[in-house]
C-alpha cells in the first residue's frame, strides 16, 4: 500500500498537543496507524514534547506525593498493546465500532449510500460512509474543515484519486463530487466539524434526515 495523500505537519502538531476535538483524532489516529509517513512525524512531536517537559522548571511536591502516585498506579489495570489489525478497520477505529467492518450497523441514505455515525464527543462528528461501486455523493462543499480516510476501495474528486490510507482535508473553499471508483464499493472514515452544503435541491431535504 502506497499512501499518496498525508496529513499536514500542522494538524499532526495540533494531534500530538492534544488540542483537536475527539472526532478528528480517532480519523488522525486511524491514517497514523495505516501511514508510515505520518506516524513518523507524529511520534517525533511527542519526543519534542518529552524534552520540553524535561527542560521546563520543576515545582516542589509534598513529601506524601510519591506513596499517593504509587498507590493510584496500584489501581490502573494495564492494557497490552493493541496488536496490527489484519481487517479493513484499524485497531483505533475498531475500538469505536467494537469490532470490524462486519460490525457495523449501516443505514441507507439514498442513493445506494449508506452511513454508520460513530458515538464521539466535542465540536465535530465523525461518521462510516458506504458510496457503491462506481456510485457519487452530491456535489457539496463545506462550513467547516472535513477530512475524508479510505478504508477500502478508492474514489476520485477534483483534486485526485484517494485509495486506501489516504486522506483529504477540505474546507469552504472546495466544493468537490467525490465518485467511487467501479469493482469495489469505497468505504472512508469521515468527520466534520460542520454540516455540508448541498447545492442540489434533493440532497438539502435528505441532509436533515441523515445529519450529514
Amino acid at each position: 500500500m502506497t499512501i499518496q495523500h498525508h496529513l499536514p505537519d500542522a494538524t499532526l502538531l495540533a494531534y500530538a498537543t492534544g488540542t483537536l476535538p475527539e472526532a478528528f483524532n480517532l480519523i488522525i489516529a486511524t491514517h497514523v496507524s495505516l501511514c508510515d509517513d505520518c506516524r513518523a512525524t507524529a511520534e517525533s512531536y511527542d519526543a519534542l514534547g518529552g524534552a520540553m517537559i524535561d527542560q521546563s522548571a520543576k515545582s516542589d511536591m509534598s513529601d506524601e506525593s510519591l506513596a499517593h502516585t504509587l498507590a493510584r498506579l496500584d489501581t490502573i489495570t494495564r492494557a497490552a498493546p493493541p496488536a496490527p489489525s489484519a481487517g479493513a478497520f484499524p485497531t483505533p477505529l475498531q475500538d469505536y465500532v467494537g469490532g470490524d467492518l462486519d460490525a457495523v450497523r449501516w443505514r441507507p441514505i439514498g442513493m445506494g449510500v449508506k452511513q454508520a455515525i460513530l458515538k464521539t464527543s466535542g465540536a465535530a462528528s465523525a461518521r462510516l460512509l458506504l458510496i457503491p461501486a462506481g456510485g457519487a455523493m452530491p456535489d457539496h462543499s463545506h462550513d467547516g474543515t472535513e477530512m475524508t480516510l479510505v478504508l477500502q476501495g478508492a474514489f476520485s474528486d477534483a483534486d485526485g484519486r484517494f485509495a486506501r490510507g489516504d486522506i483529504e482535508l477540505a474546507d469552504g473553499d472546495v466544493s468537490h463530487t467525490p465518485v467511487a471508483e467501479a469493482g469495489m464499493d469505497c468505504i472512508c472514515l469521515i468527520v466534520t466539524e460542520a454540516p455540508l452544503r448541498f447545492k442540489g435541491l434533493i440532497p438539502r431535504i435528505a441532509q436533515k434526515f441523515a445529519r450529514i
